[in-house]
């Protein structure tokens, strides 16, 4: 009964295991470069050469609230607009820089972050 058992839980985190594969939900968390829109792709290049950057609200401290990103004092974080095709405002896109030169990526207004990976 033990070997059935046994059987059945690893059977069932393989097929969790392709599932997840399969729904592409291993790759929520980072982002390849290449995969980024071209505009985050432009935004990322601009951050490299500190600038000039596009919105004047650019560089500003990225205060971490939601608390999605790792733990980092007051002033670690900067974000930077990503420009949304179509939206005459600023959109919900935006790359967050790290101090040490680690970049994450949102889409939809720091509701998910997503790091960029190099």
């Amino acid at each position: 009964m033990r070997n059935i058992q046994r059987f059945l839980i690893v059977l069932l985190l393989a097929i969790g295991s392709a599932f997840a594969f399969w729904n592409g939900s291993t790759d929520r968390q980072t982002i390849e470069v290449g995969r980024l829109p071209p505009e985050a792709r432009e935004t990322l290049a601009l951050i490299k050469q500190n600038g000039p950057f596009p919105y004047k609200r650019d560089g500003i401290v990225f205060n971490n609230f939601e608390k999605l990103l790792p733990l980092q004092p007051r002033g670690y974080y900067r974000e930077y607009t990503v420009k949304t095709p179509g939206r005459k405002d600023r959109g919900p896109r935006r790359i967050v820089a790290g101090r040490e030169a680690e970049y994450y990526y949102t889409e939809d207004h720091y509701k998910s972050f997503r790091r960029i990976r190099e």
